[in-house]
């Protein structure tokens, strides 16, 4: 006889997780299965080992989708303060890093611990490693076959997340089913990742990796134009840093990137002003706004002004000088790929889900939630609070036709 459940849920992610513990306190009976040996490698390795586990600044405009308006209820409904309340309940301390972001103070092996426990508290059925070879409709549900048997189930939720860092474990079983069972797939890509630069301009930067600096990064057509101010740092291979990051959720193949290398500067008139003042190379003069590798790297790359000295240039090579630092424009070759993504933007269409529910308007009681579906969040907690939001919007919506079918009978 096959194990009969409630809701079943694959992948014990952030958001599996989340909604196991939400339907089992519930009171539906159920079963969370991941195809992992280790619980929950995404949450350990976020924020250096702490876990930046939400944003306290979170809104639907902190998001990228394809039906930008679809994570807007969810989000209203399951706020940062409400995740707050239940890391303080199980005793666990956090601080704001930076820009709302919230952290752990200690490991975020306690944010995992949370959430086991929380499942306890609902008395979810845990199976891993088990791998669910596969899923089809039956009488009242679905049929789950599975490495722990077969498994009955009434509703099926998919939080098997994305793509990126395979190493841990990441695969494409949550979109293979979503087509399947007739979904449309908004197209994947890595995102939240270090961009790739090449060619001969390329070439004078390339020995600045480890070099760091604040920067104004955009991209974008005029209308759709993103930007962000943010730290940018200088990697063998590219640009990586909180600003390539941001920016790479929104760069398509071939766009360019626009870099303001000294925000808040006019170096426009501290050039021209500096030809006034004592007697200084253009590389010392640059080297009081930009890293001092950064300045005569780009100068490197301008023959013949790197020695001059500021007094000695016309008023137009320092305006060019200026507008360049200004207006950095690149064409990355590429990203890192899914092996340095943190997250996956694209995936599950929502405009085939329930906003409240998240069940799929193609298959009764089939629900798709957290990073599998085409919802994209900034670098800063943002991607941990869809998690939450998505999952407690679901497993309140199947508790509440849960009760209404128990009262039918």
């Amino acid at each position: 006889m096959p194990a009969r459940f409630d809701v079943a849920i694959v992948g014990a992610g952030a958001a599996g997780l989340f909604c196991a513990a939400q339907a089992g306190q519930r009171g539906l009976r159920v079963l969370l299965t991941d195809h992992a040996d280790r619980i929950a490698e995404k949450i350990r390795i976020s924020g250096g080992g702490r876990c930046n586990f939400t944003n306290l600044g979170t809104g639907a405009d902190n998001f990228v989708s394809a039906n930008p308006d679809f994570c807007r209820s969810a989000l209203a409904r399951y706020s940062p303060r409400d995740f707050i309340e239940m890391v303080e309940r199980h005793g666990i301390g956090w601080h704001e890093k930076h820009k709302g972001q919230l952290f752990c103070d200690g490991s975020s092996t306690q944010i995992i611990d949370m959430l086991l426990a929380e499942c306890a508290a609902g008395s979810v059925s845990r199976w891993q490693p088990c791998v669910v070879d596969s899923v089809a409709p039956s009488p009242g549900g679905f049929a789950l076959q599975t490495t722990h048997g077969e498994v009955h189930a009434t509703r099926l939720v998919v939080a098997t997340g994305g793509l990126s860092i395979p190493k841990i474990g990441a695969s494409d079983w949550g979109y293979a089913l979503a087509r399947r069972f007739g979904h449309g797939i908004v197209p994947t890509r890595p995102a939240l990742v270090p961009l790739v630069l090449s060619g001969p301009r390329w070439q004078s930067f390339a020995a600045l990796a480890g070099v760091s600096l604040p920067v104004r990064i955009e991209t974008g057509a005029a209308k759709h134009r993103a930007a962000f101010a943010e730290d940018l740092l200088f990697t063998h291979r590219g640009l990586s840093g909180p600003a390539a990051l941001q920016i790479s959720n929104y760069w398509q193949p071939g766009d360019e990137i626009v870099v303001d290398l000294a925000p808040g500067h006019d170096l426009r008139a501290g050039l021209v002003a500096a030809k006034l003042g004592p007697a200084r190379r253009v590389a010392a003069a640059l080297a009081e706004v930009l890293p001092r590798r950064l300045a005569e790297a780009w100068l490197d790359a301008t023959p013949g002004l790197a020695e001059r000295r500021v007094a000695d240039c016309p008023d137009r090579d320092l305006v060019e000088l200026a507008t360049g630092l200004h207006r950095w424009t690149i064409h990355p070759a590429g990203t890192e790929g899914y092996r340095k993504a943190e997250v996956t933007a694209g995936g599950v269409d929502t405009r085939e889900l329930d906003s409240r529910s998240f069940e799929s308007r193609r298959v009764a009681g089939l629900h798709f939630i957290g990073e599998v579906v085409d919802v994209t969040g900034w670098l800063g907690g943002y991607n941990f609070q869809w998690a939450w939001a998505s999952a407690a919007a679901c497993a309140r919506s199947m508790a509440a036709l849960g009760e209404r079918s128990a009262g039918g009978l």
